[in-house]
C-alpha cells in the first residue's frame, strides 16, 4: 500500500473548538416558536397545525423545520421550556418574598403548569422515543427549585420540619384544575390551604 503523502493541516492536539454562539436572531425565532406552539398547543391541542403556530410566531415554516425537523421535537422542546420558566421563577419569589409567601407563589406556578400541560400528557405517554428524557428533567429542575424553598420557609420556621417536597409536588399536581375550568380561582384557595396546614406546629 502507498504511503499517503497528502500534506495535512496542523492540528494541536490539545487545542479546543470554542463553544459555539447562538445568534440573537436565531435565538429570538426559536423563543418565538416556542412561546407560540405552547399557546396554541394549550387551545389546539399538540396536532395543530404547523401554519397555526408560524403564523402565531412570525416566522416561515421553513424556520420551524430546520429547528424542530418532527412535531415531537417540538412537543419535548416547548416542555422543557414551560419547565425552565416555571423553576426559574422559584428563586425570584424567593427574591421578592417572605419564605411561606414565596414557597405559595411558586406552588401555585406549578399548579398552573400542571393545569396547562395536561393537552401535552397524551404525546408524552405515547410511547415515543423523544419523550424518554423528559420525566427527569421535570424532577432535575423542579425538585431542587422546591426544596430551596420548603428548606427557606423550614429555616425561618414558618412551616412544618417534616415537610416533603415529593409530597408537596404530587399535592400540588393533584390540586391542579384543567384550564378553563378554574374561573373560581379554585386551585389558588387550596394551595394556600394547603400551605397554611403546613404551617401547624411549625418552629
Amino acid at each position: 500500500m502507498r504511503e499517503d503523502t497528502t500534506p495535512r493541516a496542523a492540528t494541536s492536539p490539545t487545542a479546543e473548538q470554542p463553544p459555539k454562539r447562538v445568534r440573537a436572531d436565531v435565538r429570538r425565532n426559536t423563543d418565538a416558536l416556542l412561546t407560540a406552539a405552547a399557546e396554541v398547543f394549550l387551545t389546539s391541542g399538540v396536532d395543530a397545525p404547523v401554519r397555526q403556530i408560524t403564523a402565531k410566531a412570525g416566522v416561515g415554516a421553513g424556520t420551524l423545520y430546520r429547528h424542530f425537523p418532527q412535531r415531537s421535537d417540538l412537543i419535548a422542546a416547548v416542555f422543557r421550556h414551560e419547565v425552565d420558566a416555571c423553576a426559574d421563577a422559584a428563586p425570584a419569589l424567593a427574591a421578592e418574598c417572605g419564605p411561606a409567601e414565596a414557597l405559595t407563589g411558586w406552588l401555585q406556578r406549578l399548579a398552573l403548569f400542571f393545569a396547562t400541560k395536561r393537552g401535552l400528557s397524551a404525546a408524552l405517554h405515547s410511547g415515543d422515543s423523544a419523550y424518554d428524557s423528559l420525566p427527569a428533567y421535570f424532577e432535575q429542575r423542579f425538585m431542587p427549585a422546591l426544596t430551596t424553598l420548603i428548606d427557606a420557609a423550614v429555616e425561618a420556621g414558618e412551616i412544618r420540619s417534616d415537610t416533603d417536597p415529593e409530597d408537596l409536588l404530587i399535592a400540588t399536581r393533584n390540586l391542579a384544575v384543567p384550564a378553563g375550568e378554574d374561573d373560581s380561582g379554585h386551585t389558588r384557595r387550596m394551595i394556600a390551604l394547603l400551605v397554611d396546614g403546613l404551617r401547624y406546629q411549625a418552629g
